[in-house]
């Protein structure tokens, strides 16, 4: 999620509501009773930060139901982050920066983890898209990632033989005079039928020797797992390496494959970032639900007793 302008009244909002509940902290504190959570005041921030974290933990429910029409999920995307950042400084002012008894303390570093995942997840949200558009020109919609890695292995087999093929032209079209002056031809010729034809056979098999080792298994891997294609300088060497030794008719077939294993570097690489953007949730989704379920619990006990 873009922190942009639409966040300004958000962030407005929270920041005179934090001054506020600041300002009446100061002589709270220095009151001779000092900060307790069961006090008025102390109940009222509890209250009040509680309250935030209920509302932003509906953002799970409005995502759940996505019919209910119950406003617009931007606006409950905003009210989560910034509700939720609230919610932290004006639940430490309820217990007057104690973390108290064992619950209350479990429940205080919950929710330090909670707060802290959830801010490294909106600084991931704003910054990391930016350079995603920027270092992958190639996007491709994350489910269809596998599907379109196995069109390039296809494309790939597909122009290797076609490579193959040209480098055996010239056997298939040989005649059979060709074939007996290649047969008998002596050292005085510098370069022969036949010389050509093995030329271009060992050719082949180098080139086989590539797709089949390097190629084929690299574009078939999910990952960039330990191949040597997975690093740009050493493709560019492995590639550079194929150019010279190919006849120039295949050049751009080579280019074809340089292009392919760039193609399949980038979908490595948004799986990799649509993992980090998305792996965070991992931590902060079941803490915060737990996190209500223990600050559920705790204000029972603390009413009751």
């Amino acid at each position: 999620m873009l922190i942009d302008r639409t966040h300004r009244k958000w962030f407005v909002g929270t920041a005179l509501g934090l001054a506020v509940a600041a300002a009446v902290y100061v002589p709270y504190a220095l009151s001779p009773g000092g900060p307790s959570g069961g006090s008025t005041v102390g109940l009222v921030y509890g209250s009040v930060g509680s309250a935030c974290m209920l509302i932003a933990g509906f953002l799970g429910l409005r995502k759940k139901f996505p019919i209910w029409r119950v406003g617009r999920a931007q606006a409950w995307m905003r009210a989560h982050l910034w509700l939720g950042f609230a919610a932290f400084p004006l639940i430490l002012l309820h217990g007057g920066f104690h973390f108290g008894g064992r619950l209350t303390s479990v429940l205080m570093w919950l929710f330090i983890v909670v707060f802290a995942s959830g801010i490294f997840g909106a600084a991931l949200q704003h910054f990391m898209p930016r350079s995603y558009t920027e270092r992958l020109p190639m996007e491709t919609i994350y489910e269809q990632i596998d599907r379109v890695r196995g069109q390039l292995g296809e494309e790939a087999s597909r122009l290797a033989a076609g490579a193959y093929e040209a480098l055996a032209g010239e056997l298939t079209r040989a005649t059979q005079r060709q074939r007996a002056v290649a047969a008998s031809a002596g050292t005085d010729w510098d370069i022969t039928f036949a010389d050509g034809l093995q030329a271009n056979e060992q050719l082949a098999a180098q080139m086989r020797e590539f797709v089949e080792s390097e190629l084929v298994p690299y574009l078939g891997h999910s990952g960039p797992g330990h191949f040597a294609l997975a690093e740009p300088t050493r493709a560019r060497g492995m590639f550079q390496h194929l150019r010279l030794l190919l006849p120039a008719n295949l050049v751009p077939t080579v280019d074809d494959l340089e292009n392919i294993c760039e193609e399949k570097r980038q979908l490595d690489q948004q799986r990799r970032i649509h993992r980090l953007l998305h792996g965070w949730l991992l931590v902060h989704i079941p803490l915060s639900y737990a996190l209500l379920l223990l600050g559920a619990i705790h204000a029972v006990f603390a009413l009751r007793y």
